[in-house]
């Protein structure tokens, strides 16, 4: 593995922003110092005027292998994250078949090896009939738990009462939760069915998808987490009602944590008129003042981690109606510039969006070595130019999918080059960008949070 120097980088890392040299061997970072260019590297790389971050954790992508692959492999979905900025992923387990015995879990693990371009681990999935899967589940084997709370595909949807107690009461990692109340969405259908037949606008899907489900279904996991005293971590919130039952302050020491997404953080219910069913995802994109209630609970700490909840489906089926549609939006390659758009505005501080997408993440999951600019830590970088103003067009998408909804969006701030592991994962050069397809990710290991 060749060694690398940065030079000049403008470093953001654990709440400080500084210049610095960045020496990598081996894959991880040997030095960091304000000159160590006598210390000699196989290649050098001058980062002056750029942003040299810790690479993002993205806890929460749906890659679709195995099973539907039409759409997305692990293959393809990597490659548009590490050109993103991504360098790790955390992959979620409603893949067909889903994801809901060790066995299963350990094939995956498998085929990322042999494939994934960035570092990985998989959720184990629940349902009403894989709890002994769950008790057995060991540190290091899974990211954590994935719990449905609301409408799934598949033999996801965990709706028995005694299972979900004993899941929050059981589990030997961290529950992650999606949190929709299934009657309320189910009703909400039969309404608009009633009123619209199969015709339904996509402007609905707010409505359907409601304030009041998600808020029904947070509150259910909270309350069982604070009855067992079990580490939850709440995945993509979407309205402001639901925040006041996150603690604002540093992650350190919190039980229950949660999270947002960066499409929930960028568009709100003005977009369905231009974009229609493109952004239509579970739970929906909501109200303008939703958007700006979780942008206000980043900076304040009250949530915790950003992330993607990258899910490509083809063009044909997102062109399909309302209710044949499928929720999910490809997002890893430019989730990144995304979140700096906010940063640009003034939202959030560089150093904290930093923090919500690496420190957190690695703090939320227990993640070994990784998510800081740290000596003896495993170099994956990303560097990143704030002023070079790009548009997402098309052609340049590298999801299997092909398309992106921030296609004709404007973008200030651009990844130039990741590092997974101390190599170069991805160069943005005159001829566009470039993966490189030899590199090989690894299984990311953990710490208990239990």
């Amino acid at each position: 593995m060749p060694s690398l120097l940065i030079t000049n980088a403008d470093c953001v890392n654990e709440g400080c922003r500084f210049e610095a040299d960045i020496l990598i061997r081996d894959g991880r970072i040997e030095a960091i110092g304000a000159d160590l260019s006598s210390r000699g590297a196989d290649r050098v790389i001058d980062a002056a005027g750029r942003l040299l971050i810790p690479g993002m954790i993205d806890d929460q992508v749906h890659f679709r292998e195995p099973g539907l692959t039409h759409k997305a492999d692990f293959t393809s979905e990597s490659r548009a994250a590490v050109a993103g900025g991504i360098t790790s992923f955390m992959e979620m387990p409603n893949s067909k078949p889903p994801t809901l015995s060790l066995e299963a879990l350990e094939a995956k693990h498998t085929r990322a090896a042999e494939v994934s371009r960035a570092n990985y681990s998989f959720y184990l999935g629940a349902s009403n009939d894989n709890l002994e899967a769950i008790r057995s589940v060991q540190v290091g084997q899974s990211c954590g738990v994935k719990v449905f709370m609301g409408a799934s595909t598949g033999n996801m949807l965990v709706d028995d009462e005694a299972t979900l107690d004993a899941i929050f009461r059981e589990s030997p990692l961290l529950i992650a939760t999606h949190c929709e109340d299934t009657p309320m969405i189910l009703a909400n259908e039969a309404e608009y069915r009633a009123r619209y037949g199969e015709d339904v606008p996509i402007a609905a899907h707010p409505l359907i998808r409601s304030e009041a489900a998600c808020f029904k279904s947070s509150s259910l996991a909270i309350e069982l987490a604070r009855r067992h005293d079990a580490r939850l971590h709440v995945l993509h919130l979407t309205t402001a009602k639901e925040l006041a039952q996150f603690s604002p302050g540093p992650i350190a020491g919190k039980r229950i944590t949660a999270e947002a997404c960066v499409h929930h953080l960028y568009f709100d219910e003005r977009d369905y008129a231009e974009k229609g069913a493109l952004i239509k995802c579970n739970p929906a994109i909501k109200r303008p003042e939703d958007r700006e209630a979780l942008l206000r609970a980043l900076a304040e700490d009250r949530i915790d981690v950003v992330a993607t909840d990258h899910a490509p489906h083809t063009l044909d089926e997102k062109g399909q109606s309302y209710f044949n549609a499928p929720a999910g939006l490809p997002l890893v390659q430019d989730a990144l510039p995304s979140l700096l758009e906010h940063v640009h505005a003034g939202r959030l501080t560089l150093e904290q969006a930093v923090a919500k997408t690496s420190h957190a993440v690695a703090e939320c999951y227990g993640v070994e070595e990784r998510g800081y600019l740290r000596e003896g830590y495993w170099a994956d970088l990303a560097l990143i130019d704030l002023d070079a103003p790009y548009q997402v067009e098309r052609e340049q998408v590298l999801a299997k999918c092909g398309w992106s909804p921030f296609e004709g969006r404007r973008f200030r701030s651009r990844v130039i080059m990741t590092l997974v592991n101390g190599e170069v994962a991805f160069e943005l050069r005159e001829q566009g960008g470039q993966v490189n397809d030899q590199l090989r990710g690894q299984r990311l290991r953990f710490r208990g949070v239990r």
